[in-house]
């Protein structure tokens, strides 16, 4: 099922999202609407507070498939990155943020287990901005410089941020 994003100004958008005890199969099916939502809203990144779920839940697709994060915690971060990004709940803004090349996230996966991963450059950014969320950080609050994109031109831009994202590996919406 497809969820209604909320929008920039939500109060939930500005909470510390809370821990799950336990994956059970209503959690699960938030992780499946989660999925389905930022597909059909062309994010590569969503968090559970941006469907007005105030749970430590996101899930991402870098290109290289689904992945799923619940109780996500960055234990390292190393190198820096300056990139575009711009988010499915402050649409129509984009801006280049400061982010860790690589990092190391630990969580647990949807049936429990814990786990940990490596990752870097644009999967690095996108989980980055998305354990953002859970700690009620917008990506505008972190800009180094702001691009607001009139409505005319959205689907231009649009189109152009797809290209290069496929292409180059930068975040446009995470």
């Amino acid at each position: 099922m497809v969820l209604e994003i909320i929008k920039a100004g939500h109060p939930v958008l500005k909470q510390v999202a809370e821990p799950v005890d336990f994956v059970n199969k209503k959690m699960r099916q938030l992780l499946d609407d989660m999925a389905e939502t930022m597909r059909v809203s062309d994010g590569v990144g969503l968090a559970a507070p941006q469907v007005n779920v105030s749970k430590r839940i996101i899930v991402v697709d870098d290109g290289t498939g689904l992945q799923e994060f619940i109780n996500p915690v960055i234990v390292k971060g190393d190198g820096e990155q300056i990139g575009l990004e711009g988010c499915l709940s402050v649409p129509g803004y984009f801006g280049d943020v400061k982010r860790y090349q690589d990092i190391e996230v630990h969580y647990i996966d949807r049936h429990n287990k814990k786990k940990k991963l490596k990752a870097e450059g644009f999967l690095a950014r996108i989980i980055q901005h998305e354990i953002d969320h859970l700690d009620g950080i917008l990506f505008i609050e972190k800009v180094e410089a702001a691009y607001r994109v009139k409505d005319e031109a959205a689907e231009v831009m649009e189109e152009a941020a797809a290209d290069a994202k496929k292409s180059a590996g930068e975040a446009v919406e995470v």
